[in-house]
């Protein structure tokens, strides 16, 4: 199925963005890890709409209902199950959709493939609401993980034309908005300002680190460190690229530019420089884990477009109704973050049974 993923844990993501509720269930996880809901319910917040000027309208609580896999806050071993009610929707904004697709949406495709059966409300299962359960998933991963002794952290690299100075070296989780440039950040909400002021959208790229990884993870092939990530990230909606390390300025690079010395410090191998991202044949070598990812401008925006009534075949003007984000980035970067949880805490499951 599609809305799967995992070896040694499963998550499954259910519903759709007008229905009842979202959820997800998730297995493998150790019985007996214990989970912090205050810290789970601060992380989805980060992805909540509604709670500034460059998101969506649409409010909702995001409030997890754990029906099964807890006994008080302990995972009990059965699998972990919990649903998120929709609230505020406004399945009137999308009537004329049935048969006029969106430019940029899957309103087309998924006629080609469900016939006319698909629930368009919203976006239906394809809707960006869906990364409300992974968040969910991803949250508790992120808590096991740093039991660990391992971090996932990330910031907004660029929207539009601008993009952030500095190193990522700690997480920006606290900030609003999470440049490390506090003033590039600024100049990234005038583009998304701008682009909603003329009936446009905008997008962007994240930057992800995973810091604190033992060397030794994943495997070569199609089990890689970045097959795990792609695979999960790219179920994500607006995600157009990932690339890891020095990803494609690398093709322009000479080998001896872009291969990563190795050298000792503190009586550990590491390397002098990071072009690899922190994976060398599918496997972490024990560096950061550095990747980022490519968000497409929102596609529904308020300018008129040109679509084609799929009934009559005849073009027709849209112009598209609705709540929408301006730039989809700052809410997708919790989203990535709990993704790239997900994938390395996947591979570190499977490391522990190798080492058994």
């Amino acid at each position: 199925m599609s809305s799967t993923y995992g070896e040694n844990i499963r998550l499954s993501i259910f519903g759709q963005s007008h229905s009842p509720a979202i959820g997800m269930t998730l297995e493998g996880i150790p019985a007996g890890s214990r989970i912090d809901f205050d810290r789970l319910y601060r992380f989805m917040e980060r992805r909540a709409p509604g709670k500034n000027e460059y998101s969506t309208a649409r409010r909702e609580k995001d409030m997890p209902e754990f029906i099964s896999g807890l006994v008080g806050d302990t995972v009990c071993g059965a699998p972990l199950t919990a649903i998120i009610r929709n609230t505020d929707t406004r399945s009137q904004d999308y009537s004329g959709l049935r048969v006029l697709p969106r430019p940029g949406h899957a309103d087309f495709t998924a006629q080609m493939k469900y016939g006319g059966a698909q629930d368009y409300a919203g976006g239906g299962h394809f809707s960006g609401r869906l990364t409300a359960p992974l968040c969910l998933a991803g949250g508790i991963c992120l808590q096991l993980l740093a039991g660990e002794g391992i971090s996932v952290i990330a910031r907004i690299a660029s929207v539009a034309d601008v993009d952030d100075e500095g190193e990522l070296s700690e997480s920006l989780a606290e900030k609003s908005f999470p440049t490390v440039s506090d003033k590039r950040g600024a100049l990234m909400r005038e583009r998304i300002a701008a682009a909603r002021a003329g009936g446009d959208s905008v997008g962007g790229v994240v930057e992800c680190r995973v810091l604190g990884l033992p060397a030794g993870l994943g495997d070569p092939m199609f089990g890689g460190m970045e097959n795990r990530i792609a695979a999960i990230v790219f179920g994500i909606p607006a995600v157009k690229g990932v690339e890891f390390g020095a990803g494609f300025s690398a093709a322009r690079m000479r080998g001896s530019v872009n291969n990563d010395p190795f050298c000792v410090r503190d009586g550990r191998i590491e390397t002098l420089t990071n072009n690899c991202g922190g994976i060398l044949g599918g496997i972490t070598d024990g560096m950061p884990l550095t990747f980022r990812v490519a968000f497409k401008p929102t596609p529904s925006i308020a300018r008129a477009q040109r679509s084609v009534n799929m009934e009559t075949l005849e073009e027709q003007t849209l112009e598209i109704r609705g709540r929408h984000d301006p730039c989809i980035v700052p809410r997708a970067l919790p989203c990535v973050e709990a993704a790239a949880a997900l994938a390395v805490y996947d591979a570190l499951l499977g490391r522990k049974k190798e080492a058994r």
